[in-house]
């Protein structure tokens, strides 16, 4: 008999709020979670706004000898994790910690440790360099600070595939537990690259908006004035238990995983194919994985990232990929809210489409006001929709042309 794969925890950290309950509320009530940068002087700087995490102390979940030997993106995975293990009860002894092992993924990983440290070595040299430099910055850190603080000794793997890395992360801990290499996962991303080097080379790329002088209004995806995404930054992990195992220790349960595809483009190092091929593949892939039809999917939370490229390309790819129904899912792209997490989007989207199937409600696009001609789904334009959703997909696409896609199912035992 096949195993089952469900969803026992979550945790977010996101502009919108630092917990889960504080994001879903933001993201359900439609919150804007961008603002002017604040971290350092943006004079010059094309693009001047991002989604920031506001009044994250590290020391509410870290001792304060460690928090220096940790880059931002790592306290951020810590602090997910924590609100995800809290939130399922998972407890990890002595008897059971082979079982439960720990896989988040990052795009970027310690920029902002890089940028300091290098920012030493120039003015000091070598010896001003941090010894501590080197495992706060590196990306698979995530996961080992992770799994020293739970004591977590299964499989330990960390995953650096652009915005798609936390998605592949959620997707291959769904594999590891499916074929019996784990009985749980701690599972998602985390990202923390609002930096100057960050900001400066995605602006060189010409990929952000530069709506300066309207931060809340410049995430706006599929609309005619779209002009580029926002920098978001946070975490998103989930507790990912086999179902029996979950059964056993009476744990709440918000959704099944029940596909998960990946695929490449081949095409160009930043734009995805003009035909949306690898897009298409992979929602294949995850629905025929799970042997799901697209006319039973409900809900799709997209990649959505506010570039002219990516929104209308996506679009072209659910049409060809839904057919028919693609008029009749829900699509919606809470990087409206959220800002792009790069690295960490696909672990925050997991959670997000988990509790929109766990609560029956499908966040919202806002900022939607013109919607682009091209761009003529239902993307549940500016508020949250109450409604019946048996299957949500969430898409993840990432620099190189690196896509995953993840099936999520209501929880019916």
């Amino acid at each position: 008999m096949s195993r089952r794969v469900v969803i026992t925890g979550i945790g977010l950290v996101s502009s919108l709020g630092i917990g889960t309950a504080a994001t879903w509320r933001g993201l359900l009530a439609g919150t804007p979670g961008v603002t002017r940068v604040t971290r350092f002087d943006v004079t010059g700087f094309a693009a001047q706004i991002a989604a920031e995490v506001k009044g994250f102390d590290p020391l509410q979940f870290i001792e304060k000898k460690d928090v220096k030997k940790m880059d931002v993106f790592i306290q951020y995975a810590v602090a997910a994790s924590q609100f995800a293990m809290d939130d399922s009860g998972l407890l990890i002894t002595k008897e059971n910690a082979p079982d439960v092992g720990v896989f988040i993924g990052s795009g970027i990983g310690g920029f902002q440790t890089i940028e300091r440290e290098h920012s030493a070595l120039l003015d000091g040299g070598p010896r001003r360099i941090s010894p501590f430099f080197i495992p706060s910055a590196i990306i698979n850190l995530a996961s080992g600070q992770v799994s020293i603080r739970f004591g977590a000794k299964g499989p330990n793997i960390a995953t650096c595939t652009a915005c798609s890395a936390s998605a592949h992360a959620v997707g291959e801990s769904f594999e590891i537990i499916k074929r019996g290499d784990a009985e749980a996962m701690i599972a998602g991303g985390s990202e923390a690259a609002i930096t100057p080097m960050s900001l400066g080379g995605f602006g060189a790329l010409r990929a952000l908006s530069t709506r300066n002088d309207e931060p809340s209004r410049a995430s706006r995806p599929f609309d005619t004035d779209r002009d580029g995404f926002i920098i978001g930054e946070g975490a998103g992990v989930l507790i990912l238990e086999e179902l029996e195992y979950a059964k056993r220790r009476g744990a709440k349960i918000y959704a099944e995983v029940v596909g998960y595809g990946l695929s490449g483009d081949a095409y160009h190092i930043t734009a995805p194919s003009e035909d949306g091929d690898g897009a298409i593949r992979v929602m294949r892939m995850a629905l025929k994985k799970a042997g799901v039809a697209p006319s039973e999917v409900d809900y799709i939370n997209a990649h959505g990232t506010s570039t002219p490229y990516n929104d209308r390309l996506e679009t072209i790819a659910i049409k060809t990929c839904f057919g028919e129904h693609a008029r009749a899912v829900a699509i919606s792209s809470t990087k409206s809210m959220t800002g792009h997490l790069l690295g960490g989007a696909g672990g925050l989207e997991a959670g997000i489409s988990a509790l929109a199937v766990h609560d029956q409600i499908a966040p919202p696009t806002i900022n939607l006001e013109h919607p682009d001609p091209e761009c003529d789904l239902d993307y549940v334009p500016c508020k949250s929709r109450p409604m019946p959703i048996r299957y949500a997909l969430s898409n993840s696409f990432g620099f190189g042309g690196t896509n995953a896609a993840l099936l999520f199912k209501k929880y019916e035992g």
